[in-house]
Formats: C-alpha cells, sequence, structure tokens
C-alpha cells in the first residue's frame, strides 16, 4: 500500500514580491500537483492568490541584510519560537512535516534549529549566489553550519552553485534547477504588441526598449534611464515593475518623461507586455540569480541586453543576446541598443533562437519532475 503523502511545508518571508516569491508558489503548485500535501507560511500571502496553494500568514521579521542585522539578531529567537510553534501546528492538523523548505538566509539559520520531530528532513532554495557578506568571517561560518541540516540544495544556477561550493557547501547536496515557466502560455503575440503600442503612443517607427524588473536599488535600472541621453529620435523606455527604488527611478525620469513609460509588475501577462519590446533590457543585481524576466523574455522571442553580466551570461547562450562592457555604463548601453536600432534582421534572428533555447531549459512540467525529485530524495534520506 501507498504511505501517506509528503508533507512539505515552505517558509518564505520577504518584504517583496519578485521573481524568487512567486518562483516559490509555482514549485508548491506542482509538487501538490504530484501528490504532495503543502503549505506556504509567508508574511504576503496574497502571492499565492488564485494558484491553489494553501497559505498561512506568519511574521518571521525582515530577510537578513546589513541594513536588518541589529533587528534580526535581536528578534532571531523569538521568531524562531513562532516558527516552532508554526511546525507544531502543521504537525498537530496534518502529521508530521517531511520535508521543510527554506529560502533565505534568516531562515536557513533558523530551520538549522529545527528538532527532527517537527521537521524531518530540511532544503534550501537558494535564488541566487550566496551573498558578500556571508562568504568571509563569522557569517560564513554560520551559513556553512546550516548547511549541514540540509539534506539537499536547489540552486537556480550555475553561478549560483560555484559560489555555494567556494564557500564550503558540499558540492554533492547542490542540484540546478532553473525556473518553471509554462512555455506554451508565453510566446510572442502580435495582437498584444498593437495594442501596447497603440496605448503608448509609439507608432511603427518607434523603437521600444523595457525590462520587468524588481525596483531595488541593488538593480541599476537606473543605467537604462540614463542611456535615453545617448539615444536619438522615437526611442521609447518602458520599465514595469515595483520596489523601493521606484520613486528615485521616476524622479530620474522626470527629465526625459515623454520618452519613459513606468508600469506595475504584469503579473499573468507578461508575455502580452514583452511582446510589445523590440528587445528587452536588464539590470543585475550584484548577486543576481537567474531573473524570470529574462527567461519570458526569450520566450516572447525578444534579444535581451543585460547590462552585467551576474545571472544574466549563464542564461544568454550565443546569439540570443548581449552584455554590456563596462558593466553597468549608460553610454555603453547606449551603443548596444542602437546597434539592435539599426539591424532587425539580428533582432529576429537571436529572439527566435532565445525562444528555442527557453524552450527547451525551462518547460514547466520537466522543471517541476526535477524539483519533485530532489524534495523526495532528501526527505527519503
Amino acid at each position: 500500500m501507498a504511505g501517506p503523502p509528503l508533507h512539505v511545508i515552505s517558509v518564505q518571508t520577504t518584504g517583496e514580491k519578485g521573481g524568487a516569491e512567486y518562483s516559490n508558489v509555482d514549485l508548491m503548485k506542482g509538487l501538490a500537483e504530484r501528490g504532495a500535501r503543502v503549505r506556504l507560511l509567508t508574511n504576503l500571502p496574497e502571492i499565492a492568490d488564485g494558484s491553489g496553494v494553501p497559505v498561512r500568514r506568519v511574521d518571521l521579521g525582515p530577510k537578513l541584510s546589513r541594513r536588518s542585522v541589529v533587528r534580526v539578531a535581536l528578534g532571531f529567537l523569538p521568531w524562531l519560537v513562532r516558527l516552532l510553534r508554526e511546525l507544531r501546528r502543521e504537525r498537530a492538523e496534518a502529521g508530521p512535516v517531511d520535508v521543510l523548505l527554506v529560502h533565505y538566509k534568516k531562515e536557513q539559520l533558523m530551520a538549522a534549529l529545527v528538532p527532527r520531530r517537527l521537521a524531518r528532513t530540511v532544503v534550501w532554495a537558494e535564488w541566487g549566489p550566496v551573498p558578500f557578506e556571508f562568504r568571509r568571517g563569522l557569517p560564513r561560518l554560520l551559513y556553512v553550519l546550516a548547511a549541514r541540516r540540509a539534506a539537499r540544495i536547489a540552486a537556480i544556477s550555475e553561478g549560483t552553485r560555484r559560489s555555494l561550493e567556494e564557500v564550503g557547501v558540499p558540492g554533492g547536496k547542490i542540484e540546478v534547477i532553473p525556473n518553471a515557466i509554462d512555455v506554451e502560455r508565453i510566446r510572442f503575440d502580435p495582437e498584444a504588441r498593437e495594442r501596447y503600442r497603440n496605448d503608448w503612443g509609439a507608432g511603427t517607427g518607434t523603437f521600444v526598449i523595457g525590462t520587468i524588473s524588481r525596483l531595488h536599488p541593488k538593480k541599476r535600472n537606473d543605467v537604462l534611464i540614463e542611456a535615453l541621453e545617448g539615444l536619438e529620435g522615437d526611442v521609447l523606455l518602458v520599465i514595469a515593475g515595483e520596489g523601493d527604488d521606484g520613486p528615485r527611478l521616476r524622479e530620474l525620469a522626470r527629465a526625459d518623461s515623454a520618452r519613459v513609460r513606468l508600469l506595475p509588475t504584469p503579473r499573468g501577462y507578461a508575455g502580452e507586455l514583452l511582446s510589445a519590446f523590440d528587445i528587452v533590457l536588464f539590470a543585475p543585481a550584484p548577486t543576481e540569480g537567474a531573473p524570470r524576466s529574462i527567461a519570458m523574455a526569450q520566450l516572447a522571442g525578444r534579444p535581451v541586453v543585460a547590462t552585467a553580466p551576474q545571472g544574466a551570461a549563464d542564461m544568454l547562450v550565443d546569439g540570443t543576446g548581449a552584455v554590456v562592457s563596462p558593466p553597468n555604463d549608460a553610454r555603453a548601453l547606449a551603443r548596444a541598443i542602437e546597434e539592435y536600432r539599426e539591424d532587425p534582421g539580428r533582432r529576429r534572428a537571436e529572439g527566435e533562437r532565445a525562444r528555442a533555447h527557453a524552450v527547451l531549459r525551462y518547460d514547466r512540467a520537466r522543471v517541476e519532475d526535477s524539483f519533485d525529485r530532489l524534495i523526495r530524495d532528501a526527505a527519503g534520506s
């Protein structure tokens, strides 16, 4: 007889609604479709709206960063007690927790202290390279010690895997699992392209460049706006996203407001929006993982120009886009954009190659099968 379904609890508390947060919801949905009993513990339950993933609200404080380190240190034990209480509640309501899936550094440190009677095993999901603060000294030591509790680690990219190994995490625990995306749902949409461009007042000769990005100060979206100074003629920049850096970017765009549009995050219609762009831009953070927006742009048949290599270099295989050099240089970015504007044949060819590559790499069923196997291997270990 088959045993009880696998019981997986994912803990993801954050102040952001970015690619990692939505990807986690997709992974939980995939596990549920494959027979697991899942629940997401988060302070932002709305990120699971419409997914069918059961959610319970829990506040475990901010993500660990330089700015929050004192607050996290003071609140760590009370928040750990809160997490343990939620896991006891899960055990009482739905049986033993087979796998505790954690995503960010504070939760990874907490998970190392969770007794096995409350969570039999721990799995980490790493959405980007190890932050610089955790690559040396006491933070590195604590991080590597916490990794001993993790049976398996899902790394979003090869760069992420390398950074984990470099700080001392055993490579045998790590498996690279890319983003899972519905590759048939996201594709070039000519009707949406025409509709959006008409709404923006973009004519047939307008060269539309754009990005979908979390508006965080570490992501150099300001470089995209500054690059307009080096672009003459009919060019329109579209920035779609939300975050703390939004007000600063709006102020920066005021000098060229006729050529800039700032839009909310396109949840559920990213492919339609991306279709309206002639090329897609991306400004990675210093510890970028594998941005979903690049993968979605590729699926929409758009070449991608990144302002720096972090995260993007592994994704932009030959003939699917470009990485600007020197990094985050507005003039270099403007030159790269101009090259694409003058060569529609290149845009078309790179867009076709980008989609073919992305369909193979990010197919949802294939990726979710890999993640399901990793989770079950961890539970079996």
